[in-house]
């Protein structure tokens, strides 16, 4: 009786009287909606379906630490009895604390292709936020920029990789035309294996690199597997510290970083771990994923079909289908850049896609206005093959958008 009494949270404020937005109280609404995925994306060569397990867990306010500082309100919207689109509102405590703003989010944003729905959504999101004494919402986000961030607007025709956001064409004329605006557009650089060999093979690339290991005195190794808790608390002391100035970045708790460590260690390759050291310290860090997307998406996770057959299914595909990387997190200490430590762990990258037999990498996201990595990364002659953005609409703005 007490989930039925749970699940009767209906958001009544809706413009439109045949959809009806219900907040999820029940671990059988929090399906809906990571279930109703699979309604948008039917037939996608390029989506990749995620594990239910692992979405499970996301939205568990007792497994993801995110709820250890801040709240999320989830929300579906439904037609007639079926599911038609879902939002996540997001009080991300700890970046109002950071930024000292009242900036909310949304997230986990899906829907079919009717404005109405959109519409219903997004205003159900705001109201939320506004509840809680914020001015803005900015979005799509889910649930911060260490997760799922940003709107691909750029890059259809390829597949996404790991932790890489995708989804359909029409997100953004729904967003444009409800009003909320670009605040930031995001970077991902593809480098394939042949241009890798060709920037090794030129000799500059390691030439700027073995000059300023010798002039700077820092030296770059793979991580210790063996050593995993050691080689995350070295981590713990780059991380923060190294994104601290850029734009939107809020600091992990300890618990955060421990749990992401923990989720990655199921797909990391040591070999694409380096860490940049000094008289011994850690000074600079990149990590490169697997990008375990191609066996997932053909192992296809399937609300009917039990996980553990998805699976074996995946750990079968794996062995042969990973055929690239993302280079994920790079960051040096602050009062060590500009000493070609960041340079150095791309060259290092570069040799370990082209050792591995990948047709290539991407280096994703990188902020369109970060220009200083922007230029490193340049060194590695990418190409600029995908664009995320992330919008934003002041919380009292107009909502009459036809």
């Amino acid at each position: 009786m007490q989930n039925q009494a749970q699940s009767s949270s209906i958001v009544t404020n809706v413009t439109d009287p045949s959809i009806q937005i219900v907040e999820c109280k029940t671990k059988a609404e929090r399906r809906q909606l990571i279930d109703f995925q699979w309604e948008i994306y039917k037939g996608d060569q390029y989506w990749v379906p995620p594990l239910i397990s692992e979405r499970e867990a996301f939205y568990d306010k007792t497994k993801n630490p995110f709820f250890e500082h801040s709240d999320v309100a989830l929300f579906l919207a439904k037609r007639s009895g079926k599911v038609v689109g879902t939002i996540a509102a997001i009080h991300n405590k700890n970046h109002c604390k950071h930024f000292n703003d009242k900036t909310g989010f949304f997230g986990s944003f899906e829907t079919i292709d009717d404005f109405q729905v959109a519409k219903a959504l997004l205003d159900t999101a705001r109201n939320w936020l506004k509840e809680r004494g914020l001015d803005a919402m900015r979005g799509p986000a889910t649930f911060s920029a260490n997760e799922e961030y940003g709107l691909l607007i750029e890059g259809f025709d390829s597949e996404p990789q790991v932790m890489m956001t995708y989804n359909p064409r029409y997100y953004l004329p729904l967003l444009d035309q409800y009003g909320l605006k670009k605040v930031m557009d995001l970077y991902a650089w593809w480098a394939s294996t042949e241009r890798c060999k060709e920037v090794i093979m030129g000799g500059r690339f390691e030439r700027v690199a073995q000059m300023a290991m010798k002039r700077n005195k820092f030296t770059i190794r793979k991580a210790d597997m063996s050593k995993f808790d050691e080689e995350v608390e070295k981590i713990k002391k780059i991380y923060n510290k190294a994104w601290l100035q850029n734009w939107g970045f809020v600091p992990m708790t300890e618990h955060e970083i421990d749990h992401l460590g923990k989720n990655l260690k199921q797909i990391v390759d040591a070999d694409m771990v380096f860490i940049a050291e000094k008289d011994g310290e850690p000074i600079g860090v990149s990590i490169s994923l697997p990008n375990v997307n191609r066996p997932l998406r053909k192992a296809h996770p399937d609300p009917k079909t039990p996980e553990l057959w998805t699976l074996l299914k995946y750990l079968w595909y794996r062995r042969t289908m990973v055929n690239s990387l993302r280079l994920i997190i790079l960051g040096v200490l602050p009062e060590y850049r500009m000493a070609g430590i960041d340079a150095a762990m791309i060259y290092k990258t570069l040799q370990v896609t082209i050792e591995k037999g990948l047709i290539g990498g991407e280096c994703s996201w990188i902020l369109e206005t970060n220009d200083a990595m922007n230029r490193v990364i340049q060194y590695a002659e990418p190409t600029l093959y995908k664009k995320y953005r992330m919008c934003e609409i002041a919380i009292d703005a107009n909502r009459d958008a036809a």
